[in-house]
């Protein structure tokens, strides 16, 4: 099921939801899913109930308890805002932002964890994203992000900066590292 508390241009609940399902059947994850798309107010909200973090997020992946994960895999929070602002960032739609995020929460309700896999979540969503026809993920972009900064702090220390910083580089949104709780998943 989809629900659109914060609407996205260029995507309809039918494109979604015919999205997740082919993203679900793709990654091997069965049972059904539910994706609310919503205001980063509401994701603040969610993260700091949830996780104890009052901020915003893009992505929150909730699984579900042992006895349901047969007919149901689990929920994901999308935040609008934070996806259309990330969008624009990276030069593509707010819909692909969200089809990118929604196949990065069920690779975490499959129980892929990025942070301690040694890449093998990197090299699954890579895959899974050519299968599926859209661009860089979450993963990606952080590391391709981390090493830019870290490009431009060698920079800086080595050589004296004769042109003002530009602030369009891509970023995600949140700036920190993403933690995971043990049955919820934030970035």
């Amino acid at each position: 099921m989809v629900i659109f508390q914060k609407r996205v241009a260029d995507l309809t609940e039918l494109a979604l939801d015919r999205f997740l399902a082919r993203a679900r059947r793709a990654a091997g994850l069965k049972g059904t899913v539910n994706v609310l798309l919503t205001t980063s107010a509401e994701m603040k909200s969610l993260n700091r109930r949830f996780r104890g973090k009052d901020k915003p997020t893009d992505v929150l992946s909730f699984s579900p308890e042992p006895d349901l994960q047969k007919q149901f895999a689990g929920e994901i929070a999308i935040s609008a805002d934070l996806a259309s602002q990330n969008a624009r960032a990276l030069g593509h739609s707010p819909a692909e932002e969200i089809k990118i995020l929604v196949l990065h929460g069920i690779l975490h309700l499959r129980g892929y964890d990025h942070e301690c896999d040694n890449g093998q979540m990197a090299r699954r969503e890579k895959q899974l994203r050519a299968k599926l026809h859209l661009p860089p993920g979450l993963i990606e972009r952080t590391t391709i992000e981390r090493t830019t900064i870290e490009r431009t702090t060698i920079n800086r220390t080595t050589i004296k900066r004769t042109t003002p910083r530009s602030d369009s580089r891509p970023r995600l949104t949140s700036g920190a590292k993403p933690r995971h709780a043990r049955r919820k998943h934030e970035h």
